[in-house]
C-alpha cells in the first residue's frame, strides 16, 4: 500500500493505520514509514497512559504511581512471555484507562486504533456493577476474551498477585489475600494456556499465596 508520492504504508491491521469509512488513515503521532520501528507505539501508549493516571495512585504502603503498573505489564509480557506484539504491547500500556480514567472508547480508536481500543475494552470491568459481581464476570468471560486480550488478561493477572504478595494493600488482612489469590487463579483458569511462559510465571506466582 503507498500514500500519494508513492511511499508505501505500514498496512498492520489496527497498528500504524487505522481502517475507517471509504480506506485508512494513519495513526496520529505515529510514523508511517515502514522502516519506523513498532516502539513508536509502544512509547506513545506509555505516554498516553502516564497522563491519564498521573494523578492515581496504587493501593500499596508506598502509594506508588499507578503507572508502575501497567508498565509491569508490558515488562512481564516482553520479559518472561517473550510477546513482541505491538498491538498486546500498547494495549497492555492502556489496559485501565477507560475502567480507571476519563478515557472513552472513541478516544482510543481515534488515538490507537480499532484493534488496541477492542483489546482495551474486552478487559474493561464495568465500575456500574457491585464488586462481587464484576469479579464473577470476569470469571466467566475469560474463557470468550480474543486471544491478545487473554495475553494482556494474564500479565493483569501475574502482576496483581505478586504486589498482593510482596507489597499488597496494608488494610487487606490474610483471608483477603487469599481469596485474591483464589480468584484470580479462577480467571486464568479461564484463559486456557495463551502462552506457555507466562502460564509457568502465573504458577510461580501463585506459589507465593499467602498462609
Amino acid at each position: 500500500m503507498a500514500d500519494e508520492t508513492g511511499k508505501p504504508q505500514v498496512t498492520y491491521p489496527g497498528v500504524y493505520v487505522q481502517e475507517v469509512p471509504g480506506g485508512s488513515k494513519p495513526i496520529p503521532g505515529v510514523d508511517t514509514d515502514p522502516c519506523a520501528p513498532a516502539i513508536q507505539l509502544i512509547v506513545k501508549a506509555a505516554a498516553f497512559a502516564a497522563h491519564k493516571h498521573r494523578d492515581q495512585r496504587r493501593k500499596d504502603e508506598a502509594a506508588s504511581p499507578y503507572i508502575n503498573h501497567p508498565l509491569g505489564l508490558a515488562q512481564i509480557l516482553i520479559g518472561e512471555g517473550g510477546v513482541s506484539d505491538p498491538v498486546v504491547l500498547a494495549a497492555a500500556l492502556l489496559h485501565d484507562t477507560l475502567e480507571d480514567t476519563e478515557t472513552t472508547y472513541d478516544e482510543l480508536v481515534e488515538e490507537f486504533g480499532v484493534a488496541i481500543a477492542d483489546i482495551v475494552r474486552e478487559v474493561t470491568d464495568d465500575k456500574d456493577l457491585p464488586k462481587a459481581d464484576r469479579k464473577r464476570l470476569q470469571i466467566e468471560h475469560a474463557p470468550h476474551i480474543s486471544e491478545r486480550a487473554k495475553l494482556v488478561k494474564m500479565a493483569d493477572k501475574i502482576s496483581n498477585i505478586r504486589d498482593v504478595a510482596d507489597n499488597g494493600p496494608a488494610s487487606w488482612p490474610l483471608a483477603r489475600r487469599q481469596e485474591y489469590f483464589d480468584w484470580a487463579a479462577a480467571v486464568v483458569a479461564g484463559l486456557g494456556n495463551p502462552n506457555e511462559r507466562l502460564s509457568i510465571a502465573f504458577a510461580k506466582a501463585m506459589a507465593a499465596r499467602p498462609k
